[in-house]
C-alpha cells in the first residue's frame, strides 16, 4: 500500500519556476530520501506533499492523510515551561488536551460549584473513554525506546540539547502511532554518538520514513530508496548514497558510450551522402549523353534518399551528451616545506575560566603529509582546539610550537574571518598583482556571476562565503590547512569537489568535522578527543571505528570478568588473617581502577 503517490509538481517562486516535472511515491514501510543541490526545493516539497503548501501544477494523491504523518522539526517550538515528559505526551493531543483540562478543573472547583463539577465529570468520562490514564505509562516507555535518560524527563523541553531534543520528538511522534514519519536534514547539530543511535534506530523502525538529508554515510546506513530532485525532473535509485552513485556512474558510461556510438554512425552517413552528392554532380554532366549513366543517377536517387531518411531518424533518436554538472575550479597548492614537524603541543592545559578544564596536560604533534582528522562528542573542545593551534587562543598552560616555515591557511566555522562589508571583487583587488579582469576570471572559477561579483560578503548564503572562504586559502600558500566544519552549508557535488582537492593537496590538514563521509575520504590520521585523554589513531575513519568496536566488545568483557570477582571479594567472609584482608583490599582497589578505566 502506498502513503502517498505526486505526478508533474511543480512550484513557482517569485516568478522563478523552483521545480518542475517532480514525480515521487511512497509505499509503507519504506525509508525514502530526498536528495539534490541546494536550493533545488527540496524542504518546499516536504512541506507541500505535507499540505502546508500547495503547488502550482500536477497532484498528489494522499492515502492517508498528512494528520497522520510526523514531522521531526528541524527547530521545534513549545511552551518553555513544558517538561520533557509533557511534550511527549501532547503527541497524543486528544488525550493530553483532556489531561490538561482535568488538572485546571481540579485547580478551579470548589464542593459549592456543581457546574464545574458537571465540567469535571463531563471531561473525566471523555478522558477514561480514550484511555488517558495510559497516557504517562504510555509516554515512559516512549522515551525508554529513544533512550532518552530518565533525569530528563522532568526538565524543561527548551532546557534540553540538539540531541536530547530529537530523541524527544522522537518520542513525540511515537506517540502519535504515525503512518509515515517525514524528517528534514535530521543530522544538522547533533553529535556522531546521537546520530549513530539515530541511524540504529531507524534501522529497526518498521514505519515509512520519508526525509531529506546531505548526510552520505546516513543515507547509506538508512535508505532504501533515493530519489534525487533536479529542477527539471525526479528520478529514483534503490539503495542509499554509495548505490546511487554507483548507478549514476552506470548511466553516464551507457550514455556516453551511446552517444559516441551514434556520434559516429552519424559521422559515416553524414560522409555518405556527401559521397552521394558529389557522385550527382558528376554523374549529371555525363548523364545528358549517356544512357546508362542516366539509369545509374536514377537507381542512386533512392539509395541516396534512403540515407537522408536514415540520418533523420538517427536526430530524432539522437542521444545527448552527458552533461557535466558546472564544479568548483579548484587547485590547492601548499608552499614548499622540507621539516618533518609543523606543529608541536606540549603538555597544553586549556580552559574558559572558571569552567573544568577541557584539556589537561595533552601532548600531540602535527607531521608532515599528515591528513588528520579531530573528532569526539559535542563539548569536547574540537574548535578550541583548533583555535588554539591557530593562535586565536592561547594555552592556560604548556605552549605549541610552530616550526619556523609553518604557514596556516584558517577556515573558521563561523566564517567570522571574513570582512562582510567588502564586495567579492573588492576583496580580491586586494590580493598583490590583482588586475581586474584576472579576478574576475577566478571568481567565475569559483561558481561566482558577474553579477554576484558586485555583492558585499554578508549579503552572500552560507554556501557562497563557503566558496569565499576556500578562494582565501586558495592564495594562502599554506602548508598547513586548519579547517573547522569546511563541509557546512555546502551541497554534496560541492563537497565532493573539495573532497577531491584536499586529497591532493601537498601539504598537510587539521579539520574538524561531522560529515564522516567526508573524513573518511580525506583522512589519514585520527584523533578523538574526550575528557580526560585524546586517543591518536593512524588509519582511516572505517578502520578507527573497526578497531574503536573490537577494543569495545573486549573491554565488555573484561568488565562482566571483572565485575563478578568484585562480587566475590565483596561477599568474602571475614578473614582474620591481616595480611589476607590488606590483600582482598588492594584487589578491589585495583578492580575499582581498572573498571573505572574500562568504563
Amino acid at each position: 500500500m502506498f502513503i502517498f503517490k505526486a505526478r508533474g509538481l511543480q512550484k513557482d517562486w517569485n516568478g522563478e519556476t523552483l521545480f518542475e516535472n517532480i514525480d515521487i511515491e511512497l509505499r509503507e514501510g519504506e525509508h525514502l530520501a530526498l536528495f539534490g543541490r541546494n536550493g533545488v526545493g527540496k524542504t518546499t516539497l516536504l512541506n507541500g506533499l505535507l499540505g502546508r503548501n500547495s503547488f502550482d501544477a500536477g497532484n498528489v494523491q494522499r492515502f492517508i492523510p498528512p494528520d497522520n504523518w510526523g514531522m521531526l522539526e528541524q527547530a521545534p517550538s513549545t511552551s518553555a515551561a513544558l517538561t520533557t515528559i509533557d511534550f511527549v505526551q501532547s503527541g497524543a493531543k486528544e488525550e493530553f488536551k483532556l489531561k490538561k483540562e482535568l488538572e485546571h478543573l481540579q485547580m478551579q472547583i470548589g464542593e459549592s460549584n456543581s457546574e464545574l463539577l458537571d465540567d469535571y465529570n463531563s471531561v473525566y468520562e471523555q478522558f477514561l473513554a480514550m484511555d488517558g490514564y495510559n497516557l504517562e505509562p504510555d509516554a515512559e516507555k516512549c522515551l525508554e525506546e529513544v533512550k532518552l535518560v530518565k533525569r530528563t524527563w522532568h526538565t524543561d523541553f527548551s532546557q534540553l540539547s540538539g540531541g536530547e531534543k530529537t530523541r524527544a520528538q522522537l518520542a513525540r511522534i511515537l506517540m502519535q502511532k504515525p503512518a509515515c514519519i517525514v524528517m528534514d536534514e535530521p543530522t544538522n547539530h547533533l553529535d556522531q554518538a546521537t546520530i549513530e543511535w539515530l541511524e540504529s534506530w531507524m534501522q529497526s523502525y518498521t514505519g515509512a520514513v520519508l526525509y531529506v538529508s546531505h548526510d552520505r554515510y546516513f543515507l547509506d546506513k538508512t535508505a532504501h530508496a533515493m530519489y534525487e530532485l533536479t529542477a527539471g525532473s525526479s528520478e529514483r535509485f534503490v539503495g542509499g548514497y554509495s548505490a546511487y552513485r554507483e548507478q549514476k556512474e552506470i548511466e553516464r558510461r551507457t550514455q556516453e558510450a551511446l552517444y559516441q556510438k551514434q556520434k559516429q554512425k552519424r559521422a559515416a552517413l553524414e560522409q555518405t551522402i556527401r559521397n552521394y552528392q558529389q557522385w550527382f554532380q558528376q554523374a549529371h554532366k555525363a548523364a545528358g549523353t549517356d544512357d546508362f549513366a542516366r539509369a545509374k543517377a536514377k537507381k542512386n536517387v533512392s539509395r541516396f534518399k534512403a540515407k537522408e531518411k536514415e540520418l533523420e531518424r538517427l536526430e530524432d533518436q539522437q542521444v545527448g551528451k552527458p552533461m557535466d554538472n558546472k564544479e568548483l575550479n579548484l587547485k590547492l597548492e601548499g608552499s614548499a616545506f622540507s621539516a618533518k614537524r609543523l606543529v608541536h603541543v606540549e603538555k597544553m592545559s586549556f580552559g574558559y575560566g572558571l569552567e573544568k578544564p577541557l584539556f589537561i596536560d595533552q601532548t600531540a604533534t602535527i607531521y608532515r603529509g599528515d591528513k588528520l582528522a579531530v573528532i569526539g562528542a559535542n563539548g569536547t573542545g574540537k574548535s578550541t582546539l583548533l583555535k588554539l593551534i591557530t593562535g586565536t587562543l592561547t594555552p592556560d598552560a604548556g605552549e605549541i610550537r610552530l616550526n619556523p616555515q609553518t604557514r596556516i591557511g584558517y577556515f573558521a566555522q563561523e566564517l567570522d574571518n571574513l570582512d562582510d562589508n567588502k564586495t567579492l571583487l573588492d576583496s580580491m583587488l586586494e590580493l598583490p598583482d590583482m588586475t581586474q579582469t584576472e579576478a574576475r576570471t577566478i571568481l567565475g572559477c569559483f561558481l561566482f556571476t558577474r553579477e554576484d561579483v558586485f555583492k558585499q560578503i554578508k549579503n552572500l548564503s552560507m554556501g557562497e562565503k563557503c566558496r569565499v572562504a576556500f578562494l582565501n586559502l586558495y592564495y594562502s600558500k599554506a602548508n598547513l590547512l586548519v579547517l573547522d566544519e569546511p563541509t557546512n552549508f555546502l551541497d554534496v557535488a560541492t563537497k565532493e569537489v573539495i573532497e577531491e582537492v584536499l586529497q591532493g593537496y601537498p601539504g598537510a590538514l587539521l579539520v574538524v568535522s561531522h560529515d564522516r563521509f567526508f573524513v573518511q575520504k580525506i583522512a589519514n590520521r585520527i584523533i578523538q578527543l574526550g575528557m580526560d585523554q585524546w586517543v591518536d589513531y593512524q588509519g582511516s575513519y572505517d578502520e578507527f571505528i573497526e578497531d574503536s568496536s573490537k577494543e569495545k566488545t573486549v573491554n565488555e568483557a573484561d568488565i562482566q570478568e571483572l565485575e563478578l570477582r568484585l562480587t566475590q571479594l565483596m561477599v568474602t567472609e571475614d578473614v582474620e588473617d591481616e595480611s589476607e584482608q590488606r590483600m582482598i583490599l588492594e584487589e578491589i582497589r585495583a578492580i575499582k581502577e581498572r573498571l573505572a578505566q574500562l568504563k
